[in-house]
């Protein structure tokens, strides 16, 4: 970087105006990765009329993106580490607009197909680059802390933010549209980071394990896969044998990464108990944010009766506390001890679920009151969990620090759609008549697509009492992770600024 403009980062001392700023681009990246999880929710019918995708193609186009960055999250951190943070970042903004583009402009599916595979690419270089910046250019920890909360707040509301973007995009414009929204964000990405943030990277980070890239990916994709179809279609010997060979190929993974000394994940990452405890809680985090949400949109739109769109609108409500409650975690975890805030984080949340314990089939206030106190506990162990693991591993690896973060959240949300999903759906098929038709007894959506009004109404109860067993289930296993936080985490303390590193990652110039 040629600016001769000393930053904080470099002078070891507080954060100023310069680093503030680079944070605010930064979380550009962050929303738009998170919002195009989403942002297919409308633009299904509207591709299906102009593409024709078959059945199997078009669940491909939904899923590939989420494959492609959940397989890639581990190598892109390791990469980041090695030929510098910002690069890889620039490096993923080039390749999310160029697949932005692409996807908006598909003359096919198998096209659409390969411009979300890309998007996945870029994704999974921006996420855990974006993570490590923040790490980087943050030293005080108040301020780190800080960032991270605002961080962790972006990200769980940016979901909830492509749904509802996307409707109003495809009110006034072609499907496209959802995609190209990505790419002026993008373009401003590629100018002002060059401007503001500092190349950092492992000076010392040795060879590149090759090798390591495709057991990675073979650990991750089979079960992140298994999992998410037992969720939707229950499991069986196909998707546990797929599960089965990827936790396999996740054994030899583990074993090369221990006996590597350029390991893709190096042991210095765990030699501080409090990284791995730090990647499990968050990991639950996900765990209930995603289980919660399989349910609550089904519940405004097949219980309720709401429209797509009217949904996606009072989804974003939840989100308006989210914004709220991560800064203020981070504040008050700054002037108490971190560990009783995770504590508490994990008892609200739970408490959140058991709101959702007492909703019946005409129970609006009830879910938004429920979902935002839900969502507002879990992103308060999930910013400040996020900041411990981030601060305890080497400066030197935070790009992988945040690679692995970021897995433990994709296997904690599929974990969550299948298991809650599973208490849900056995309870729901143990209320229905077995004189209903089958597509009654499977889903909510069947029942209604029967059009009988009282195979509906059954379905309807039939699904709210199965959103109270799946809620207790919830609410039980986030208060097992607040006593797992309160065990794990006595006495854990973390230093307000970074003492001199060992190997410090700094800024290349």
């Amino acid at each position: 970087m040629t600016n001769s403009t000393t930053t904080a980062a470099e002078r070891g001392d507080l954060a100023g105006r310069r680093e503030w700023t680079a944070f605010v681009v930064l979380l550009l990246p962050l929303l738009l990765v998170s919002m195009d999880v989403s942002v297919l929710f409308f633009a299904i019918p509207s591709i299906d009329r102009d593409l024709a995708p078959s059945a199997t193609q078009q669940l491909w186009i939904f899923d590939i993106y989420a494959f492609a960055l959940a397989g890639l999250l581990i190598t892109m951190g390791s990469l980041g580490d090695r030929v510098g943070r910002r690069k890889l970042l620039l490096m993923g903004a080039a390749a999310f607009s160029a697949a932005s583009v692409a996807a908006a402009f598909a003359t096919g599916p198998g096209m659409l197909i390969a411009a979300r595979a890309l998007l996945g690419i870029g994704g999974a270089a921006l996420i855990p680059s974006t993570m490590a910046l923040v790490r980087n250019m943050f030293r005080d920890a108040r301020q780190r802390g800080r960032a991270i909360g605002i961080w962790s707040g972006a990200m769980a509301g940016g979901i909830a933010l492509g749904s509802v973007l996307s409707g109003i995009m495809l009110r006034h414009f072609w499907w496209g549209s959802v995609f190209l929204i990505n790419v002026p964000a993008m373009l401003v990405l590629l100018v002002l980071v060059p401007l503001l943030v500092p190349e950092f990277k492992d000076p010392a980070p040795g060879r590149f394990d090759f090798l390591s890239v495709p057991l990675s990916m073979g650990a991750v994709l089979p079960v992140v896969w298994g999992v998410k179809e037992s969720a939707a279609h229950g499991p069986d010997a196909e998707r546990l044998s797929v599960v089965a060979a990827g936790l396999l190929v996740g054994l030899f993974f583990v074993r090369r990464q221990r006996r590597r000394g350029d390991a893709m994940i190096s042991r210095e990452l765990f030699r501080d108990r409090a990284f791995a405890t730090g990647i499990g809680l968050n990991a639950l985090t996900s765990f209930a944010m995603m289980g919660s949400a399989y349910f609550t949109t089904q519940y405004l739109q097949s219980v309720l009766g709401m429209g797509a769109l009217e949904a996606a609108l009072w989804s974003l409500v939840p989100s308006l506390a989210v914004g709220v409650a991560a800064p203020a975690a981070t504040a008050v975890a700054q002037r108490t001890d971190r560990a009783r805030v995770i504590c508490a984080g994990f008892v609200i949340a739970a408490a959140g679920f058991g709101s959702l314990a007492l909703c019946d089939t005409d129970s609006l206030a009830l879910l938004l009151v429920g979902s935002a106190v839900m969502s507002s506990g879990i992103v308060t162990v999930m910013a400040l969990v996020s900041d411990l693991a981030l601060t305890t591993a080497p400066p030197e690896k935070a790009g992988s620090a945040a690679s692995l973060l970021e897995t433990g959240q994709e296997f904690g949300g599929a974990l969550g759609m299948a298991l809650l999903g599973a208490v849900a759906t056995s309870v729901y098929r143990a209320d229905m008549p077995a004189s209903a038709p089958s597509a009654a007894r499977k889903t909510l959506a069947g029942a209604v697509a029967s059009g009988d009004g009282s195979l509906i109404a059954l379905g309807r109860e039939a699904f709210t009492h199965s959103l109270r067993y799946a809620s207790v289930s919830g609410g039980a296993l986030l208060l097992a992770g607040a006593v797992l936080a309160a065990v794990l985490l006595r006495r854990r303390t973390v230093e307000r600024v970074e003492p001199g590193p060992r190997r410090e990652a700094v800024p290349v110039r």
